[in-house]
């Protein structure tokens, strides 16, 4: 048995594990479930059986703190994050007879109830104490999804009444927001002013060379995305197809979907795809854009200014 539970707790009953992620207007951060993954972890090896309360607003179908019994629990663990404000101060009158403890957390001011609140702080950092580990350092690690750029518009007025960028766009966000990849918005406007978009192409280009998939309803989505090797799944908002449908067929993509049939069954087909087979199909592509010879539009440019040239001349 570890050396950190209280020597007074009864050792019948579970373990609660809460923090921040079980406040309803609480919030759920990287560093919460990282540290509560090493905390649950230890539990396992130690053979205590524990629960988590999750905020309904994060895991609507998990157990929510309300909804806890206290007579279930011999003690109710803390989990990360600084240790303050009134919903601390309620989980302690909430279940009085448990023992409380706090691990891997920020303490600010000893003396708030919040801290005091607990039986015993194991605090990663606290005033004069020497810091230790953030739990989240040592937290097992997961396999890693797919990174996926999403890059949208929901402009393009031109194509009047054949529009359907409103609907591609919610369709898609819905449908990615479904899928267990990293999501990254992705703007192919550029704008030196703006820190949140790239100053340059090569930065964005260094953005999309990271992904594993591109999904998008812009033409030069795709094309930067091929351009990296990287899969891109291009959904045509446009009703009958537009620029986005035939530059695929210029590239010889096939992941080209119309908006007219971008369902789920659909998008989940070519997702597949551009996961499996189609990463090689991409990295061919790019590779014959770079070594392909001067396109038909240079040279036809060519032409124009020699015959433009000529008319001068005369």
């Amino acid at each position: 048995m570890p050396t950190d539970w209280t020597d007074t707790a009864p050792r019948a009953g579970r373990v609660l594990l809460t923090g921040w992620f079980s406040f309803l207007h609480g919030e759920a951060t990287v560093g919460d479930l990282l540290s509560l993954d090493r905390v649950r972890g230890a539990l396992d090896r130690w053979g205590i059986a524990y629960d988590t309360a999750w905020s309904g607003g994060f895991r609507p179908h998990g157990l929510r703190l309300d909804e806890a019994d206290p007579g279930r629990y011999r003690a109710v663990v803390f989990v990360c994050g600084p240790l303050h404000g009134p919903q601390i101060e309620d989980l302690h009158r909430r279940f009085p007879h448990c023992a409380r403890i706090a691990v891997g957390v920020s303490v600010l001011d000893g003396d708030d109830p919040a801290v005091r609140g607990f039986h015993r702080v194991l605090a990663r950092d606290a005033p004069g104490a020497r810091p230790r580990r953030d739990l989240a350092v040592s937290a097992p690690r997961s396999p890693a999804p797919p990174v996926v750029g999403v890059a949208l518009t929901r402009g393009q007025g031109e194509y009047g009444g054949r529009r359907r960028h409103e609907a591609a766009g919610d369709a898609l966000t819905a449908w990615v927001n479904g899928k267990d990849c990293a999501r990254l918005e992705l703007e192919t406007r550029l704008d030196p002013d703006d820190w949140r978009l790239s100053a340059t192409v090569a930065q964005f280009e260094a953005v999309v060379a990271r992904l594993d998939l591109l999904v998008t309803n812009r033409l030069h989505g795709l094309v930067t995305g091929l351009r990296a090797g990287v899969p891109v799944l291009a959904v045509d908002a446009v009703a009958g197809g537009a620029k986005l449908t035939a530059q695929a067929r210029a590239c010889g993509w096939p992941a080209l979907v119309p908006v007219e049939t971008a369902g789920a069954e659909e998008l989940d087909r070519w997702w597949e795809w551009c996961l499996g087979e189609g990463r090689a199909v991409a990295r061919q592509r790019a590779e014959e854009f770079r070594s392909a010879p001067e396109p038909e539009l240079l040279t036809g440019l060519a032409e124009a200014l020699d015959g433009a040239a000529a008319g001068a001349a005369r």
